[in-house]
């Protein structure tokens, strides 16, 4: 005895820290939203390419074009021009989109539409850089101001990352002579990031540019240039005018290098206009549309994965366990008293189409006909499975009658009473009347109410929106339910109606 109940604690216990860490995984690793409601920006971008076109010219335009892959995915991707040709083509871990044409006039306008989000799930693309570069030639007085700035940018770092950002600190110091002499006069960010870019190279220490479009709506902005270096493991961002490391999660990433964004052969005056606006979509379904687009398995092996006809049939499905555990909870630990265990539960199934108040009014007239109608059976001392079929086939045709009568009057709602599960209907009958005959009217009705009160219960908790989508979308919980039932099968105390029902003897005993 005490091996088997070890034995079944070892169970449960398995079950529950089974199905609590497949859910925790799905919560704070893949990210599935815990609510329904739960929702993801999504990002439209509008580039608008403006030039003025030569005459006898054939025109070819080039211009850069996110990469997505770090940290955003592309759900939609158009070029929008007017008799124009279009390609894209990767360059140096670029992409690169080329309108041309034979021949255009004047003003010119095309677009490049991006929507995107958050990459959701799977690896993200490691795209790996080098870790060493050789220096950039200098000579003369700027590169003894170079040596001199180093040494201090040295004694004050210890590793790449703190090399890089001390150098940036270094540069951005307008006070300083070394400084001054390196930057002649232009003290713009771009003319920064060459000088940091110059002294890092000295150092053999390779640094990128790369440039980013802030997601921010409504705003008119131009690409925002971030400096990046690949310490072996990872890419470190650094902003060139401060020194702070790490890229924004707000920021994406357009291109990289030291081209311009925009270059036009056969054109003249170009300029690039860009347009962002923010909307929301349900996490989940946004998480679907990733998957699409993307070799991430996130939803692969989740209930999200079936057609849609079957995901609405399982929605039903994985809730009817709640519903037993509902009644399981009230006949074990409450001791109300119902026609069985899935009884109630089937009956709560129904009341999902006929609604609960008219779903309980037709259930008591339907049981109160057919229970009349076993009375007058018994009378005539019929064997039991021809008094079932005529109890069934009664219950069908009451059915159909309140359905007609139904459509008549205009109740819509009454034609769902064919939901009714006929069978269940005819034993709910059966077994009723054999209680009415062996226990006596009082006890019957308590437990017809009490199945109506366990289903209606069932149904209530059934139909819970949250509920429905937490046990569709982690129905590892399905597991924690079995454990709790299983430790419910070693419950031997007492009930709350037999504490009412003892109450008068137990003061009877501390008298």
């Amino acid at each position: 005895m005490r091996s088997l109940t070890l034995h079944l604690k070892l169970l449960i216990a398995i079950l529950v820290v089974l199905g609590i860490s497949v859910t925790a995984y799905q919560i704070f690793v893949l990210g599935i939203p815990v609510t329904e409601d739960a929702t993801d920006d999504l990002w439209n971008i509008d580039a608008k390419v403006e030039f003025v076109a030569n005459a006898k010219d054939p025109v070819k335009i080039q211009m850069f074009v996110p990469p997505l892959s770090r940290d955003f995915v592309s759900l939609n991707e158009s070029f929008i021009s007017n008799n124009y040709g279009v390609a894209v083509n990767r360059v140096d871990g670029n992409r690169k989109v080329t309108w041309s044409a034979r021949r255009a006039k004047g003003n010119q306008t095309l677009y490049y539409r991006l929507v995107l989000t958050k990459r959701y799930s799977g690896e993200k693309s490691k795209v790996k850089g080098p870790t060493f570069r050789d220096s950039i030639a200098i000579e003369g007085p700027e590169k003894i101001a170079a040596e001199a700035l180093l040494a201090p940018i040295r004694q004050h770092s210890a590793d790449v990352e703190t090399f890089i950002g001390e150098a940036i600190k270094r540069v951005n110091n307008l006070n300083d002579d070394n400084v001054k002499l390196l930057l002649a006069g232009d003290p713009s960010t771009v003319h920064k990031a060459r000088i940091v870019e110059l002294l890092l190279s000295i150092a053999h220490v390779p640094i990128e540019k790369v440039h980013t479009i802030r997601l921010v709506a409504d705003q008119p902005q131009t690409p925002e240039l971030w400096l990046r270096s690949f310490n072996g493991t990872d890419w470190l961002y650094f902003n060139p005018e401060t020194g702070e490391q790490g890229l924004p999660t707000d920021r994406l990433l357009w291109w990289t290098g030291d081209e311009n964004l925009i270059t036009v052969d056969g054109g003249k005056k170009a300029n690039v206009t860009f347009s962002l606006n923010n909307s929301e979509m349900n996490a989940i379904r946004l998480a679907k549309l990733t998957d699409e687009n993307t070799d991430a398995n996130f939803l692969e092996y989740s209930l999200y994965g079936l057609p849609l006809q079957t995901q609405q049939t399982f929605m039903i499905m994985v809730m009817i366990p709640i519903g037993v555990l509902v009644i399981l909870i009230l006949r074990n630990l409450v001791g109300l008293q119902t026609l069985g265990t899935f009884t109630p539960v089937l009956i709560a199934l129904a009341f999902r189409e006929t609604q609960l108040g008219f779903g309980i009014v037709l259930f008591t007239i339907i049981t109160a006909l057919g229970l009349s109608l076993r009375s007058y059976l018994e009378h005539l001392k019929l064997q039991m499975l021809p008094r079932l079929s005529v109890v069934l086939t009664f219950v069908v045709v009451l059915i159909a009658a309140i359905s007609l009568f139904s459509h008549k009057l205009g109740l819509e709602r009454g034609l769902s009473v064919a939901l009714f599960p006929m069978v269940i209907l005819t034993m709910t009958i059966e077994r009723l009347s054999i209680t009415w005959e062996e226990r006596g009217a009082s006890h019957a009705m308590k437990v017809a109410i009490g199945t109506l009160f366990a289903a209606s219960l069932a149904h209530l908790i059934m139909t819970v929106p949250e509920l429905v989508y937490f046990v569709f979308t982690f129905p590892a919980v399905l597991l924690i339910m079995v454990g709790f039932m299983l430790a419910m099968g070693r419950y031997r105390g007492y009930r709350l109606t037999e504490l009412v029902r003892f109450k008068a003897f137990l003061n009877k005993a501390d008298s």
